[in-house]
């Protein structure tokens, strides 16, 4: 005896057995949403413990044979543990975009200008980052904006961090930079002040 017949006939719930003596000529009855899947595992294991093949199971239940088979083979594998949804994340995680060097590469990338890089815009967007990583031979395909942010996450640095830290080989560009803020705050200052007596 197959260990998916000793143990749908031993193992199974109640429940599932009650099922199995209710289900009339039009089927067994579907249960709700939550426990779908556990009820179409159960059906599938008392379905093979009656000496159905997979095919058969299939076209009962309205699925895909391969459903059924890999139900079989999860349940013959793992045992109780798998009439149950495990977790729907992955085992394994994806591999970075940027490993190791080439994110600290992504950082140089974006704390300088893309004008730099002959782009028309003086800020970095995530996917022109992406584009400009490509473009000085970071990664070996175009990737997403999503896979620039995660890096710079990575990194320690939020995103807006990354796109106005921008930094300019030019020895005067700290001087000129700050004479414009003081301009800028001087013009600001007296704006208010003119609005304010009129």
């Amino acid at each position: 005896m197959s260990y998916a017949r000793g143990y749908a006939n031993s193992h199974l719930c109640a429940s599932a057995h009650g099922r199995r003596a209710a289900g009339a000529h039009r089927g067994p009855a579907r249960p709700r949403r939550v426990d779908a899947l556990v009820w179409r595992r159960c059906q599938i294991l008392l379905a093979r413990a009656r000496g159905e093949r997979a095919p058969r199971i299939a076209a009962h239940l309205g699925c895909d044979d391969q459903t059924v088979r890999d139900a079989l083979h999860a349940c013959t594998a793992r045992g109780v543990r798998r009439l149950t949804k495990g977790s729907s994340r992955p085992h394994h995680p994806p591999p970075h975009a940027f490993p190791g060097e080439r994110a600290e590469q992504v950082r140089a990338l974006v704390q300088r200008r893309p004008r730099d890089f002959g782009h028309p815009s003086s800020l970095w967007t995530l996917d022109l980052a992406a584009e400009g990583s490509f473009a000085q031979g970071l990664t070996p395909r175009l990737v997403t904006g999503e896979a620039i942010r995660q890096t710079v996450l990575r990194l320690g640095m939020g995103w807006k961090r990354a796109k106005h830290g921008i930094t300019s080989p030019d020895p005067g560009y700290a001087r000129k930079t700050g004479a414009a803020t003081a301009c800028a705050t001087a013009c600001a200052t007296a704006c208010a002040t003119a609005c304010a007596t009129a």
